[in-house]
C-alpha cells in the first residue's frame, strides 16, 4: 500500500483507479445476447482482457474452421459497440481493454496490447534467448522471452494462483491496519 490507497505494486501503480469491480461492471454493462454466460476478465498494469463464451455453431464445436468463423462473425458485428464500451470501461479504469472470444477449445483475441517490459538480462540469460532464436522457436530476443514467460506461466499456473490469493490476503491486513 502506498500512501494509504490500497494498492498493490507500490509506484507502478499508485495512480491507476482499482478494477477489482471490472469482472462485475462488464457484466453488467455487455448485452446479454453477446455470450454464454459471463465473461473471463482479466487485469494487469495496462490492459483489461475481455473474452466471452459464445454459443457453438452446428457444425458443432469440434469444427475448428466453424468456430472460427462464427467468432469472425461476432467481431464484425460487434465491433462498433465493443469500441464504445471499451472507451467507458478505459476512462473508468485507465487501462485499454482488449476483447475476445472462444467456442470450446477455440479462443481468438482481437485487438490486444504489446508492452514492452525493460529488464537487464545477464550473458547466461541472453544465451537462452539466443538459442531460442537460432534454433528458429523465436524471431527475435523478445519473441523468445515472451515465448519463456508463457512456458513458465503453463507449467506453475497453480503456485501463480496461490501467489496472487497470498497478496490479496496481504493487501487486505495492509487496508485494515492504520493508515500512514
Amino acid at each position: 500500500m502506498r500512501g494509504g490507497r490500497g494498492m498493490r505494486g507500490g509506484w507502478q501503480q499508485a495512480d491507476l483507479p482499482p478494477a477489482d469491480d471490472a469482472a462485475d461492471w462488464f457484466a453488467g454493462r455487455l448485452p446479454d445476447n453477446w455470450f454464454t454466460g459471463p465473461p473471463t476478465v482479466t487485469v494487469d498494469r495496462e490492459e483489461i482482457v475481455v473474452i466471452g463464451e459464445l454459443p457453438a455453431p452446428e457444425a458443432g464445436p469440434e469444427s475448428n474452421a466453424a468456430a472460427e468463423g462464427r467468432i469472425g462473425r461476432f467481431r464484425e458485428d460487434t465491433r462498433d459497440t465493443r469500441v464504445k464500451i471499451g472507451f467507458e470501461a478505459e476512462a473508468r479504469y485507465g487501462r485499454k481493454v482488449a476483447w475476445g472470444a472462444s467456442i470450446g477449445e477455440t479462443r481468438v483475441l482481437f485487438t490486444h496490447l504489446a508492452v514492452p517490459v525493460m529488464t537487464r538480462l545477464r550473458h547466461d540469460e541472453r544465451r537462452v534467448l539466443d538459442t531460442l532464436v537460432d534454433a528458429g522457436v523465436a524471431r527475435s530476443r523478445s519473441d523468445a522471452l515472451s515465448w519463456c514467460v508463457k512456458l513458465v506461466g503453463e507449467h506453475t499456473d497453480e503456485w501463480l494462483s496461490g501467489l496472487r490469493e497470498a497478496m490479496s490476503e496481504v493487501d487486505k491486513l495492509r487496508a485494515e491496519g492504520p493508515g500512514l
